[in-house]
């Protein structure tokens, strides 16, 4: 395998979208794609269940024993989540530097989008710049290169996310974020906003094709591959 590190330096990338989006396939067919090609990859999910203890409040969150998504303090919600990635800074920092290219399942904007949809819209923009306060410049996470949006319809999500094997945080078919399909609707909108926003920091795809149905993973894939940062890791 051929190293690409010195010619080309390290890149981070991180794929955002509402439950059930496809995130988590994505990654791993970009990952597989990467090394394919020769490039260090590697690929780390949020949050990280069952390996810190913010982590294991996010569960507990999402379970529902904190109160109903409308009664957990948006404030709050949010340290749980950012305190899981300050938990895993010095993990996600190693993998930078041992690799080309990093996937990051979920991050900050993960943050962003699902707890500023709690609020009416004049009171996001606030809750927003808190949050990038908090993680980039208190925690000192480090920004993303490139932060891909899976640009999933709720309903396509919806249904995807009822295939979902168990999951390790909850015995139920639907976590508290997942089962509330209006939430969710006002969480991919908050999503394009910050999509539209970060301008040229932001790629958003569209997973279904011009007759509306779902593209295979691996031709996502490809199409987002065609990135001017992902050919330039490509060498």
């Amino acid at each position: 395998m051929t190293d690409k590190r010195d010619a080309t330096g390290e890149m981070l990338l991180a794929i955002e979208g509402i439950d059930g989006a496809g995130k988590g396939t994505l990654c791993r067919e970009l990952l597989a794609l990467a090394q394919g090609r020769g490039i260090r990859a590697a690929a780390l999910s949020f949050p990280r269940y069952e390996e810190n203890q913010f982590a294991d409040l996010v569960a507990r969150y999402l379970r529902g024993e904190m109160g109903a998504i409308d009664q957990v303090p948006v404030r709050y919600a949010a340290l749980l989540y950012g305190g899981d990635r300050f938990e895993s800074r010095a993990d996600l920092l190693a993998l930078i530097a041992a690799h080309d290219l990093v996937i990051l399942d979920r991050y900050v904007a993960s943050n962003m989008a699902y707890n500023a949809a709690k609020l009416p819209t004049a009171e996001r923009g606030d809750l927003i710049a808190w949050i990038d306060q908090l993680e980039f410049t208190m925690f000192e996470m480090p920004r993303p290169d490139l932060t891909l949006l899976l640009a999933t319809s709720t309903q396509l999500a919806h249904r995807m996310v009822g295939e979902k094997a168990a999951r390790s945080y909850t015995r139920q078919t639907r976590d508290m974020h997942e089962a509330d399909r209006d939430y969710l609707a006002v969480v991919a909108e908050v999503y394009g906003d910050l999509a539209k926003t970060g301008g040229e920091g932001w790629l958003t795809v569209d997973p279904m094709d011009q007759s509306a149905n779902l593209r295979p993973a691996k031709d996502i894939a490809a199409s987002v591959w065609r990135h001017p940062a992902l050919l330039n890791l490509a060498g």
